[in-house]
This record gives C-alpha cells, structure tokens and sequence, in this order.
C-alpha cells in the first residue's frame, strides 16, 4: 500500500482549534452539553479538544464521557474472532442535555448508528449532534451528516483515510492509504 500526507500537523492543530471555536459558539459554556467520544479513536480526538478548549477559556470544563459500541454494532457476531469491548464512561446523565457525539472518521455511518443505539441506553438527550475529523462523504450506508467537519476527503471505496494522533503515534497528520494500481 502507499501512503500520503494529506493533512500535516499543522493542519490538525487549525482543524481542532476551529471545531473548538464552533463549538464554543454553539454551546457557549457547555453546561448543558455532554461531549461523548466513540471508543477508540473518538477518545484522542476528544483528548485535543479538551485541551485546546481549556487553552481558549481556562475557565470551560466541558463534561465528557466515552461510549462503546462494540456489542450494538450490526456486524459484532459476523468475525471468525469474537469482538472485545472496551470501557465505556458515562459518569453524568444525559437526560435532558445536549450530546455531541466525537469521532476521527466518518464514512459508512454504521458506527454513528450504533452510538445512537447505545446513547439511547443511557437516557434521552433533547439534541445529538455530531462532530468528526474526518468525514469520507461518499458510501454513506445511512443518512448520517456531522454538525461539525474538521475536513471533508473524496476517497474510493479500496482507498482507507486514517488519523495518527501524537499522544499514540507520535505525530498528529492524516494519511490515505491506497492500494498499489488503484490510483
């Protein structure tokens, strides 16, 4: 497979610094807002957020929770190997608030679709909205759009779109992957 940059560690740290500023905007103190990353990759996006929030305005503490969907996923049971959850965190109700749902990439929506299914196991929010990295655009399995868009990228179907963040890969950048002969 061959890879390219195709957003750089500048460009994720302008990227994260908008969502930031839009969703100041739209929640101003967040005192009504729960901010839920997807497990796995939602968490390290959420983790930048945070920081860059608190960098803005010291004085916002959004509250956060983690959500994992591995078990409402509509695909769990078709692997050779069974799938393992991880921790979902969910230390304050969401009856009532406002939910941004966080992830680094969105492309079929199927994993959106399952956070839905699991959120609603935990109450029933007044608003869902969802803020991505990384929106694909094209195959869309359902009809799921983000409030919020870091970036959007025109891929294939055989191409992957992957986030590296610094805190686990060293270095923040988007790459896409393409297979060999597929350009």
């Amino acid at each position: 497979m061959q890879s390219r940059t195709i957003i750089d560690n500048t460009g994720v740290n302008l990227t994260i610094t908008r969502l930031c500023y839009q969703l100041i905007e739209n929640h101003q103190d967040f005192n009504n807002s729960i901010l839920i990353a997807l497990q796995p990759r939602g968490i390290l996006l959420l983790e930048r957020i945070i920081q860059k929030l608190k960098e803005i305005d010291h004085n916002l503490n959004p509250k956060t929770g983690s959500l994992d969907i591995t078990f409402y996923r509509d695909d769990f049971r078709r692997g050779s190997t069974p799938l393992v959850a991880s921790a979902t965190n969910m230390e304050h109700s969401i009856e009532g608030r406002r939910i941004v749902i966080v992830d680094d990439v969105l492309y079929t929506g199927r994993s959106v679709r399952s956070a839905l299914d699991a959120l609603l196991d935990f109450g029933r929010p007044i608003q869902v909205e969802l803020l991505v990295f990384v929106d694909r655009r094209f195959k869309r399995h359902l009809p799921i759009q983000p409030e919020y868009i870091g970036s959007r990228v025109d891929s294939l179907n055989s191409e992957r779109v992957i986030v590296n963040w610094g805190q686990k890969e060293g270095k923040d950048e988007v790459q896409l992957y393409t297979i060999e002969g597929n350009e």
